[in-house]
């Protein structure tokens, strides 16, 4: 098995972190330690309901909550995993550094993602991108900022 690959599967199934997974094909899925409160605190007093995947151990939420479950996850957590698709060849651009919320599909990986714009970087429109075809899944750790 790639290390990758290994990697990727020894987040997803450790219990210490929540991990949530998104794909552009379904709902994201999302894995966290044991509490007797998790669906309500998932669906946070939404009318829909989270499904809970007895046989996989994971819950899979509404694309629409992923930015409020990363931003909750952090505040009662500290910290979360990020399992997502990205394209190995996408560039930076404007829209990322200025983003809000989580959601980061840029070769950056997140590196750049809401953090304001610097003179490094030479900007050839507002938004540009190249994509490649190749998709890729990567995985990065939040970390909630102390302030």
């Amino acid at each position: 098995m790639p290390d990758d690959l290994q990697r990727l599967r020894q987040v997803w199934n450790q219990q210490q972190v929540p991990v949530i997974m998104r794909n552009s094909k379904s709902r994201p899925r999302m894995r966290l330690p044991f509490a007797d409160d998790n669906r309500h605190w998932i669906e946070h007093g939404r009318s829909t309901r989270a499904v809970w995947m007895r046989d996989k151990k994971q819950w899979e939420v509404p694309k629409s909550w992923f930015n409020d479950l990363v931003q909750r996850s952090l505040d009662r957590y500290g910290s979360l995993y990020i399992i997502q698709p990205f394209v190995e060849q996408e560039k930076c651009a404007p829209a990322c550094m200025h983003a809000k919320g989580h959601v980061c599909q840029c070769s950056c990986m997140g590196a750049n993602h809401g953090a304001g714009m610097t003179s490094d970087w030479l900007v050839i429109s507002d938004n540009f991108a190249v994509r490649y075809e190749r998709s890729m899944v990567a995985c990065r750790l939040l970390r909630k900022k102390i302030q």
